[in-house]
This record gives C-alpha cells, structure tokens and sequence, in this order.
C-alpha cells in the first residue's frame, strides 16, 4: 500500500477513545447536525472568526452546526469536542465493516451514524456528496488537498485546510485549529494538555525510551519510503521522548513528508530501532527476513517494532486526542521491548 495512502490516511495522524466529547447522545447528532451539550452548542468564542491556513483562509460568520470532515484523522477532533459531523470518510483501511474507526465508533455511543463519505483514501474528493450535506464548513486540518480541491471545496462551504503543508499537521495542531473554527478554543486547549499530560504519565513508565533514536519506514514496492521529522507519525515517537535517527532528515529529498531509500542502502540507516507498519503481522515477519531489509542494523540486532494491522496503523500514523488512548496501552510496551532488544 502507498504510504501517501496512509498518513497517513493515516494518522499516527492525527491519531482514539479516552476524551469523549461533552454532549449527551441523545442531543449530540441528528438531522440539524448536533453539536453536544446546550451549554457550548453556539461555541464559546465570538464570531466571526477568520482561519488562515497554507491554501487561504476561512472565515466562519457563526459558530457551525454542520460539519463536514475530509481526511484521516479530522473527525476525531471535531467528535472530541462534542461536535458529531454531518458527514465524515468511509475508512475501508482501519474501519469495521460499516467503514467506522474504533476509537471513533466508541466515541459516537448510540449517537446516530454521519453521512460516510466514499473514497477516504483522498485520491478523488467526492464533492457532490460533500455538496448534499449542506454543510456549513469543510474541515481539512490534516489532508493532502491541492489547491484547486481547496478551491472547489470552497465554492461548498468555508474550508480550513493544513496550516503550513500537507500531511504535516500535529494533533495538537488539528485539535487547536479545529477548535477555533467551532468556537471551542478553550475546550480544546484543556484536550490538547489532558493528552499531553497522559502521554507524559504513560511515558514515565518507559524511561528507556528517552532518547532512544529511531528510524519510520514503509516498504513501498521495490523501495523503503522513510518517514522525515515533519511527518506526525515521529512527531508522535518524539512526544514519548525518543529522537529521530539523524541520518533520516540528513538524507531527505524534497520537502515531503517522507522519501524513498534504494533497499541496497538500508544497512546505511543506522538507529536504535526501526519501526515500520504494514497491514498484518506476516508482512511484518517477510520485511525481516528479506535479505534487503534483514540489513538494517535495528533490525539485524532484533530492535525492531513493526505496527501491523489496519487499524492499529491508521490509529498510530494519525493521532489524535481519541487514537493515542485508544493504541497507546499496545505502543509503548511495543517500542520498549524493541529498545531493550538492541541494547
């Protein structure tokens, strides 16, 4: 699978279950787009509010009732605030049979199910179905929409896209600018310090993984596509203190979220530990037996960590304030074992 696909339509990013959002279910959804609780349903911040980002800027009159996401990983931000979308993606990669993430899933409770936008890959935007939703605006805090996607959005509705490239947005990012655009700055201020503090807490446990170096990679085909620091998948290994290997953004090309390494070169990549994702655990065991990526020296000295399966990759490459509870219990244990392996 492309690792474009996955940032990655996936989070890490940006990404679970623990911070429910405020409303009750029975208000929280419905066909006027429910926003939760009565208390916070008009936001608590004054509009209107105008959102720059990297494509343009969005400006909100009032705050919104119906919210449209598109991307990986929006959705969890805007339910973590106790907003249900009108309409979000349909995950086929990481999603249960209805094409519903976990952690999202759990989130929602017995609140009526969004509109399921088709194609979540994010290859073809499904505007007409966007379109009938009506939505009052377009969130698109992390995605890879072009500039003239973000255009046609916009003739939509107000759209707020990445604020400096695509792929790239952390999860505190998207939880703040998210936030903004419904009017729940405060609201998602206290989300954005709750998470860090139970990263903080449930890294304190693992103090082996303090400056542990690391690499990220992908097998794409015949290449090994390596995640650089801008990418939120090691943005999320950098918040639980370990540190990318230097000879991954030293080799960068381009100004992607990640690049491709010839397999022949993989013994360069020196790290502690190399974490890979792959869609289950028997391609994880063929990446470590294959005489290209055997050479890796994480891998050849046993450090490695690879994130097998849809939906603990989806929840791992794009984090967020709901997918790090929800994958974190499995995570650090995961990266401690590799860790303690290579030593």
């Amino acid at each position: 699978m492309n690792p474009r696909r996955l940032p990655t339509f996936l989070l890490a990013l940006l990404l679970g279950a623990a911070l429910a959002g405020c409303g009750s279910d029975d208000d929280a959804s419905g066909d006027d787009g429910g926003s939760g609780d009565d208390t916070n349903a008009a936001g608590s911040d004054g509009f209107p509010v105008t959102i720059e980002h990297a494509l343009g800027s969005a400006t909100l009159e009032e705050a919104p009732e119906r919210v449209v996401t598109w991307g990986p990983s929006n959705q969890d931000a805007v339910l973590a605030l106790g907003v249900v979308p009108v309409a979000m993606p349909f995950f086929d990669y990481g999603g249960d049979d209805e094409g519903v993430l976990p952690w999202v899933r759990e989130n929602l409770g017995d609140a009526e199910l969004p509109a399921l936008l088709p194609n979540a890959s994010g290859e073809e935007i499904p505007y007409e179905a966007i379109a009938e939703e009506q939505p009052d605006v377009i969130v698109a805090v992390y995605s890879g929409i072009t500039q003239e996607e973000y255009d046609t959005l916009s003739a939509i509705a107000p759209t707020v896209a990445y604020p400096d490239g695509p792929w790239s947005t952390s999860w505190q990012d998207q939880t703040t600018i998210i936030g903004a655009a419904l009017g729940r700055s405060a609201q998602a201020g206290e989300l954005v310090a709750e998470t860090e503090e139970y990263l903080a807490t449930r890294t304190d446990e693992f103090p082996e993984l303090a400056g542990t170096t690391f690499a990220y990679g992908a097998e794409d085909g015949a290449q090994l596509a390596l995640y650089t620091s801008d990418d939120v998948r090691v943005r999320l290994l950098t918040d639980l203190g370990m540190t990318l290997a230097p000879y991954v953004d030293e080799h960068a090309e381009g100004d992607g979220v990640y690049y491709y390494v010839s397999p022949e070169l993989a013994g360069d990549i020196e790290a502690d530990v190399f974490i890979g994702w792959f869609n289950d655990q028997v391609a994880a065991d063929a990446f470590a037996a294959s005489p290209a990526y055997a050479q890796l020296p994480a891998v050849a000295a046993g450090a490695f960590a690879p994130i097998a399966g849809e939906d603990y990759v989806t929840a791992s490459s794009a984090p967020t304030v709901l997918s790090i509870p929800w994958m974190l219990d499995d995570y650090l244990p995961q990266l401690a074992a590799a860790t303690a392996a290579g030593e």
